[in-house]
């Protein structure tokens, strides 16, 4: 477990932990383990949201700030996904063609947009949660929930190599449930910490809400391309990470 934390670290965030090890087992832990990772880069956008309101910033400034720093903490590599993942299925070509799509290094018009929207959909919700530092850290856990459903038994890799090949179909839907109910409980005390029942009921909600969209981003891909890839996975992070700051304003 400790091998699949250090991995999880290492692929998810540019915290310089390493990883001594990279074999199927420890790729499953890691990804069981995801979820944690938000801790670290939605941990580091609240302490940005908090500094911003000691100097008084505007909170859609301090929103933006944030969202730079999650953008940063993770390379931005969730965000690559997103955009390369819109630019394969918004293409409407055959699975193999939308791969070769995806891989490439340039950015499609259908990924620029998927890109502006989903930052701006971000910023804005953040700047009008509640409590905007607990929501960030909710949603940032709950979007890298996406990623043991997304590993999970039944859901093959769209190619033979990369990321999606190492982690896909590795872990069991027990464990990913485990994995649901840990995120739900943390962020239940989170919620209630701010808000009491009301912000413990709405942090769930989030957790809910982020997870489904995941799910129905994932069906849809996996219908689409045949299985899973690294840029899936990220485009699945930032969607979740998304439905869950929507869900935590709309029920503020």
């Amino acid at each position: 477990m400790i091998a699949g934390l250090r991995l999880a670290v290492t692929l998810l965030t540019v915290v310089p932990v390493g990883s001594e090890r990279v074999d199927r087992g420890t790729a499953r832990a890691a990804m069981l383990l995801a979820p944690s990772t938000g801790l670290i880069v939605g941990g580091a956008a609240a302490l940005v949201l908090l500094a911003g309101d000691l100097l008084g910033l505007p909170g859609l400034v301090a929103a933006a700030l944030a969202v730079a720093a999650m953008a940063a903490i993770t390379r931005a590599l969730h965000l690559d996904g997103l955009a390369d993942l819109a630019d394969g299925l918004g293409s409407g070509r055959p699975a193999a063609e939308a791969l070769t799509i995806m891989k490439r290094s340039d950015i499609g018009p259908f990924g620029v947009v998927a890109l502006l929207l989903t930052l701006l959909i971000q910023v804005s919700a953040l700047a009008a949660a509640p409590d905007p530092a607990v929501a960030v850290l909710v949603a940032a856990v709950a979007g890298r929930l996406a990623l043991p459903w997304a590993c999970r038994t039944g859901v093959p890799a769209a190619r033979p190599d990369g990321l999606g090949a190492l982690v896909a179909d590795a872990v069991p839907v027990r464990a990913a449930l485990v994995a649901t109910a840990v995120v739900v409980v943390a962020a239940a005390a989170a919620g209630a910490g701010a808000g009491g029942l009301g912000g413990a009921l709405h942090a769930v909600a989030a957790v809910i809400a982020a997870l489904a969209a995941a799910l129905l981003l994932l069906r849809h891909a996996v219908r689409r391309l045949g299985g899973v890839t690294g840029d899936v996975f990220g485009a699945l992070v930032e969607t979740a990470t998304t439905a869950a700051l929507i869900a935590l304003t709309a029920l503020r």
